[in-house]
Formats: C-alpha cells, structure tokens, sequence
C-alpha cells in the first residue's frame, strides 16, 4: 500500500513513522508512505501556500493552485483509490472506514490548515472527506497521523499476531472484553478461573458475554447499529 501525504507542516510526521508498528511495517514494505511540503508547488519566493477568503472574515484559506499541482502531479504517476481530505465536517472515522481504506492500493490524504481549503479543491478532487471527531484541531495532520495507524495496523502482515486487529474494539460493533496477564492474583484481585481454565470454547463464548455487557453499559448506541 501506498500513502501520499500533502501537508504545510511535514515535520509533524517525521517521530510517528519512525517508531514502534508504523516504522516496521515500512522496514518490512508493506507500506510506503509519501509526505509532500505543499510549498515545494508554488511558484512564488515565499513560498505562498494560503490568501485572505473573498467576502472578509477571519481566517486564511489554502490556495486551490498549489494543492492541485501536487495531487495533479501524483495523479500522473498511478491510480489512487480514494483522495481523502481530513476536515472536522467530513464523514467520522470508524473501524469499518479503516477496514475498507486498508484495501486500497494507493489513497492520497490532504491535511487542511487555517482555515480550511478553497472549495474548489473539494469539488475537483476530494473523493473522501474525513472527520476524526466533533472538535476542531490546529490542521489535519494530527488526524492524518490516526487514520494512517488506523489503516496501517489492518494490513496484513503488519501485526505479528494478524488476529488480534480482528478481535479489537468495534470490529463486530462491539467493545473488547477484559483482558488479563501475570500475576494470576495481584493485591487480592484475581484473574477469572475461567481464563486459566485452558477450556477455550467456554474462554470465547466468555469474552463474547462480556463483550457485549461492556458495549450495553459504555456503548449502547453501536448496538442500535
């Protein structure tokens, strides 16, 4: 799979995919991921990535020219599946959004910055727009970064143990049921006998039960869908 990342901020992504799950599944070439400074698209000295919004108000909005060089340019290269824009009034991200994106071949996600980007870019290029919550961040990036990992851990070969992204959170619209390691009793609070059982039918038909008891108390409404 392929990422290509348009950002002002490129800095923002240089720790994450050195580190921990998202740097081995780029060791292993599973994943190549792609940032590209928006400013290295413009045509003037300073490097102009924003202008003041017609009709005044606050806030500056990201030029459509410079955008649309980039993705024009990677256009060019390959097929993207989907061209994402992270915006607090897209569709918000879910599990199953994740599953379907780790499908792709290629995807191009655009971070906004300031006060958003100039319509037109949504109009001419943006298949898919993303939200990762009902609050409003300094840019994209942060969100891009969540929806990277989001997708990235789904892909096989990623994970050592491919199971366990099947078995998390909102897989089955259901929260993860508890989970437990050594010491078998800590401080007088024991593991359940039924996970040092060995009987592992009646272990998943007990995750399964508490599965669900957890989503009913912290999560009703995934049950409704």
């Amino acid at each position: 799979m392929r990422i290509d990342i348009i950002t002002v901020v490129p800095d923002i992504f240089t720790s994450p995919f050195e580190a921990s799950i998202l740097k081995r599944s780029i060791e292993k070439g599973l994943v190549e991921v792609h940032v590209h400074n928006l400013r290295d698209y413009t045509n003037d000295n300073y490097r102009t990535v924003d202008d003041y919004q017609y009709g005044g108000g606050a806030g500056m909005v990201m030029l459509v020219e410079p955008i649309d060089k980039c993705i024009s340019q990677l256009k060019s290269e390959r097929e993207y599946g989907e061209i994402i824009y992270m915006t607090p009034d897209g569709d918000t991200l879910n599990q199953g959004m994740a599953n379907t994106l780790s499908l792709e071949e290629n995807i191009i996600i655009l971070c906004g910055h300031y006060k958003g980007v100039d319509q037109r870019v949504r109009d001419m290029f943006i298949t898919k727009e993303i939200s990762v919550g009902d609050y409003v961040l300094s840019g994209g990036e942060l969100g891009a970064l969540i929806l990277c990992d989001a997708i990235i851990r789904l892909i096989p070969g990623v994970l050592n143990d491919e199971t366990s992204a099947l078995t998390d959170s909102f897989q089955d619209n259901l929260l993860a049921p508890p989970v437990y390691t050594r010491p078998a009793v800590y401080k007088e609070h024991a593991v359940p006998e039924i996970l040092l059982s060995g009987n592992f039918p009646k272990i998943e038909k007990w995750r399964e039960e508490k599965a669900l008891e957890r989503t009913k108390a912290l999560r009703p409404d995934l049950l409704d869908d």
